[in-house]
């Protein structure tokens, strides 16, 4: 296995994406047409909620929210969110709109307040998509040879497509975004998707030999966990995919499932690997004494971060 702290640049972007997929088991066609059906249309003071239900993986619908500026023209800049875990199952893609304990406040009202139109969508097992739990979920599709993670990351760049295909949507300006497992989501997006614009996560850049070193893997859900996965790469690594494009990661020292040491690690790396690239001040470290859950100050800094990385 690589060393965490030492590498400085994938070996080839492009072969480490296609072994990432690999390792994500056995997904749908990406290329495949897809059904989308607006479902309602909501219309508030400063945005226009639509109600989506997607089609695309095979197995489920897959219900989506998009938010759109009412005070700004077309095309938008756009924010792809997912939502975080948390154990509440029933919150799922609302979280949008109502926020979580883990938040100062919601980011829906606000981004679109800002010009930027928002897309989240259910992860499965979560909001319109409950009814088995996901260990039952994660198992079925292990006998399958599908990986849940896999098909976590296959509905977030379904989602993307689906942005990015929309007239009123800037295709080239967009930032995926997200707390927690929403933000280990903004990652892997990012990582796997060379065309998304910025990537912001919070509360979830962790190094994996440090989870294992401090025994914290239970403190993550059974949906964190690909096979196979160390014997190919590392947190650092698959991390470094997305230089040199705009990056805000914002954790709390204090916070179990982001073991500081390891923290510290890859910001060695991807500082590095960011000071080398055309776009040095790419990378965007924010370490806030608390635990899990972001502060007044980081929750304005990603509002700038994403002002200052998206037109």
């Amino acid at each position: 296995m690589n060393d965490p702290h030492t590498v400085l640049t994938p070996p080839n972007p492009s072969r480490l994406r296609r072994q990432l997929f690999e390792l994500l088991g056995d997904l749908p066609d990406r290329e495949a047409p897809f059904r989308s059906t607006l479902v309602r249309t909501v219309e508030h003071a400063d945005f226009i909620q639509e109600d989506w239900l997607f089609e695309w993986n095979q197995i489920e619908p897959v219900p989506g929210v998009l938010l759109k500026p009412r005070h700004v023209e077309p095309p938008f800049p756009a924010v792809l969110y997912h939502h975080a875990h948390g154990g509440d199952y029933e919150l799922g893609k609302d979280e949008l709109l109502q926020g979580r304990k883990a938040l100062r406040r919601p980011y829906g009202p606000e981004l679109v307040r800002l010009g930027y139109a928002v897309l989240c969508v259910d992860a499965w097992c979560f909001g319109e998509r409950q009814g088995r739990s996901e260990s039952e979920v994660f198992k079925e599709m292990l006998w399958k040879g599908e990986v849940l993670w896999g098909r976590m990351v296959f509905d977030a760049l379904k989602a993307f497509d689906f942005l990015t295909s929309r007239p009123d949507i800037k295709a080239d300006s967009v930032a995926s975004m997200g707390i927690s497992m929403g933000g280990t989501m903004a990652l892997w997006s990012t990582a796997l998707e060379p065309r998304i614009r910025a990537c912001v996560d919070l509360c979830s850049l962790a190094d994996y030999d440090a989870l294992i070193a401090q025994k914290a893997l239970d403190r993550h859900g059974i949906y964190y966990y690909v096979p196979d996965l160390l014997k190919h790469t590392s947190a650092s690594e698959l991390n470094s995919l997305t230089a040199p494009r705009p990056r805000m990661c914002v954790v709390g020292r204090h916070d179990a499932l982001t073991p500081i040491s390891g923290v510290e690690g890859i910001d060695r790396t991807l500082s590095d690997l960011y000071s080398a690239s055309e776009n040095p001040e790419g990378w965007n470290l924010l370490v806030t004494e608390t635990g899990h859950f972001e502060t007044e100050l980081s929750h304005t800094r990603v509002l700038e971060f994403l002002q200052n990385s998206l037109s």
